[in-house]
């Protein structure tokens, strides 16, 4: 019996957890996308999985709805696959460990998959029904949305018959959203030549943030822990001679790091300012951030060693190419009171001189990776071009990758017009429609669906991205009564 198996929706859960025992993390999707193929083929579905492993199923209308529009139901397979430091779980390999906790479902030492697990569940308990009246239903699932809707991009949905889609990739219920943010990631990569060097080598975290996803809790200004190891750099730099041997922070270009570490050697005679210049630091930003990350902390522990850095020219460039690279949020909307414009979040850092000696090519480089995101086509490549002026400026290079389109909003929409009557129906109050800073892949799908009308919708979450994720049981009932409500609903 499974952990789930006395929750309500029983079928909704059921395929929750099935999915959850599958490792599905963003690059590792074959397992995941195989056995939506065979679930389609035990039920004798069209289906369609093509090179990448995105997946198409598609269920005929029920008696009755043969002349309803067909409706479009999309979500994506993969997750961000992270966990906690002392987590034993090899995510490439094993399933997720689910609990239930109150009216909270997650998955321990781990992140839980909700996104985007629940639009995987919902859309298998809809197909797998024999009871629930809809019209032709026609489910995309697409692979990788995460690190940048590399599977979206791929797709060919020209078999496709609708254009009213219900995208299921949000996270707050009530909430219809009709408009995203585009994106793309930035690789940003500084070289940095490497000496053998005697020294005492601390090793220095920054952590205790409470990070989240980079789309739907920027404007929340937390702590990121890879721009603060930055400038504690530049602090330490600024009074002392040091040498980065290692650092390494983040675990995804769109979620905020909670914990960056690194090793720092320095000379003996120098360490009690080492120690003060953090001990400052810690004070410093801590006062900082009390309201917003008030578990904020640096540590360090020492010991006397040879090893592999950067020269501490080499270390000093380094700080200053961290301390000038821009971060967080660049502009608000003036349209949309409240709505994060413009942003970027350097989610992953990372640079190892000791790897690279190991390795014989001598040719290290620090690894800055942002994910870049704006309403605002324009305002996004600006940004872009900003942080490829500060890299070159410093001797670096750059990569563009998963570059996306936004997603615009339609003034005439038959289906949100739909979804908002039948919602204040059942529930007797007006669903807010929003915009979301946060990418999401309608406007790449909007791009090969002729005049598509689409709105996001989801049950309650929290804190994706993060170990600390929950997905409500209430709420997950909820939204699926309200799904298959509307899909029984006719147009006439």
């Amino acid at each position: 019996m499974g952990v789930l198996s006395e929750l309500e929706p029983k079928n909704v859960f059921h395929f929750f957890e099935e999915i959850a025992g599958i490792p599905h993390g963003s690059g590792n999707v074959e397992q995941i996308s195989d056995y939506l193929v065979d679930f389609a083929r035990e039920r004798n579905l069209f289906w369609i999985q093509d090179e990448m492993k995105n997946v198409i199923i598609v269920k005929d209308a029920a008696p009755g709805y043969e002349e309803e529009p067909a409706v479009i139901l999309q979500g994506h397979m993969d997750m961000v696959a992270v966990k906690k430091p002392d987590c034993g779980i090899d995510m490439r390999t094993e399933g997720l460990r689910l609990a239930v906790d109150g009216d909270a479902v997650y998955a321990e030492g781990t992140s839980l998959g909700g996104d985007d697990g629940i639009a995987v569940a919902y859309s298998l308990a809809l197909l797998d029904s024999d009871t629930i009246k809809h019209p032709k239903l026609e489910v995309i699932i697409t692979v990788d949305e995460e690190v940048g809707m590399d599977g979206a991009r791929a797709i060919d949905l020209s078999m496709l018959t609708g254009n009213r889609m219900i995208n299921l990739d949000s996270e707050d219920e009530g909430i219809f959203l009709t408009s995203c943010a585009g994106g793309a990631r930035v690789k940003c990569r500084l070289p940095l030549s490497a000496e053998k060097r005697t020294g005492i080598a601390y090793q220095v975290t920054v952590g205790g943030l409470l990070g989240g996803h980079s789309g739907g809790e920027i404007h929340k200004e937390r702590g990121n822990s890879n721009c603060l190891f930055g400038r504690l750099l530049k602090k330490v730099c600024d009074r002392i001679p040091v040498c980065l041997c290692q650092v390494k922070g983040g675990l995804a270009d769109n979620a905020i790091p909670r914990e960056t570490s690194g090793i720092l050697m320095v000379e003996e005679q120098d360490c009690d300012t080492f120690m003060e210049i953090l001990a400052r630091s810690e004070k410093e930003i801590r006062a900082e951030l009390v309201t917003k990350d008030p578990g904020f902390y640096i540590r360090a522990e020492s010991e006397k060693k040879t090893c592999c850095c950067a020269s501490a020219a080499e270390t000093r460039k380094a700080a200053d190419f961290l301390i000038a690279l821009p971060g967080g949020v660049q502009a608000m909307s003036a349209d949309m009171p409240g709505l994060v414009e413009t942003s970027l979040n350097l989610g992953i850092l990372a640079f190892d001189a000791v790897e690279s000696d190991a390795s014989g090519d001598g040719k290290p480089f620090l690894l800055a990776e942002f994910s870049v995101r704006s309403s605002v086509e324009s305002a996004k490549y600006a940004l872009i071009d900003k942080l490829y002026a500060v890299t070159e400026l410093a001797g670096g290079s750059n990569e563009v990758t998963g570059d996306y389109p936004g997603w615009a909003y339609r003034k005439d929409s038959p289906l949100r017009d739909k979804m908002v009557s039948l919602y204040e129906k059942m529930y007797g109050v007006t669903p807010k429609v929003e915009a979301i800073h946060a990418g999401l892949e309608c406007g790449i799908l909007g791009s090969k669906i002729k005049d598509l009308d689409c709105v996001s919708m989801g049950p309650q979450m929290t804190a994706i991205h993060t170990t600390e994720e929950t997905l409500s049981i209430s709420s997950t009932g909820r939204v699926w009564e309200y799904l298959v409500a509307l899909l029984e609903q006719k147009d006439s």
